[in-house]
């Protein structure tokens, strides 16, 4: 399975690799790089890190940082089934019809030419049973703001969910805010994005746009990672 990391803030890039069974990485040098070109301690580190990803190997939820998938590599991970986490109740199940419900989603954007979806949210951190999968996409504000997107994508839903008029919120049980008619019936939340804010502050009372915001934990304020879904699958 190659994995792509897109980008972890390091002077060192990272760059396509695959590993074979015992462990060897194929390609030129060491994670395709020539083995003079990079230090060995940073080597390893990155080599250690990347296994940590593979869809059978033990984890709790990725680094921070951006992480591209495929849904098919999303339904495989161990995001969703669990695979070494070590949680005995970890709701692998749940975790599955969430992105069921949210690859609905992902595709009717793609049917309508959206390519950069965002997901994060309590589904991407160590949480056995999340609430819904959280994301945004990247959109044209005209296209938005006309509301050619929105009814175009409503021709695609059976449910007509795609909406984010706060009148259309509605309250369920147990839960302190309303939620949109998304939430509703699919678990999963899309906001597009154009550039605005979000509503969500920093530590600092700074008001953050959509791509900064979703990519802080709520529950710690610490950065943490996003998932980027890659083409149809």
């Amino acid at each position: 399975m190659d994995l792509v990391p897109a980008s972890t803030g390091s002077k060192m890039p990272w760059v396509p690799f695959r590993l074979t069974a015992d462990g060897v990485s194929e390609g030129k040098g060491f994670l395709g790089c020539p083995p003079a070109d990079v230090d060995i301690y940073v080597m390893l580190h990155i080599f250690v890190m990347c296994c940590r990803f593979l869809p059978s190997t033990p984890m709790a939820c990725f680094p921070p940082g951006d992480y591209e998938l495929t849904l098919d590599e999303l339904r495989a991970c161990s995001l969703v089934t669990g695979n070494g986490v070590g949680s005995s109740t970890w709701n692998s199940v749940w975790r599955a019809s969430l992105v069921e419900n949210f690859a609905v989603l992902v595709g009717q954007l793609h049917r309508v030419g959206v390519v950069d979806i965002f997901a994060d949210g309590s589904f991407v951190e160590d949480k056995d049973h999340p609430n819904d999968i959280d994301g945004y996409f990247v959109c044209d504000l005209r296209r938005l703001a006309s509301g050619d997107l929105q009814r175009e994508l409503n021709l695609l839903d059976p449910h007509k969910v795609w909406t984010w008029d706060p009148s259309e919120r509605r309250p369920f049980h147990g839960y302190p805010k309303k939620q949109l008619p998304m939430w509703h019936q699919y678990r999963v939340e899309l906001y597009p994005h154009y550039g605005q804010l979000s509503g969500i502050r920093d530590a600092f009372g700074n008001e953050l746009e959509f791509p900064s915001a979703f990519r802080v934990s709520r529950r710690n304020g610490k950065p943490r990672e996003i998932i980027k879904i890659g083409g149809p699958s």
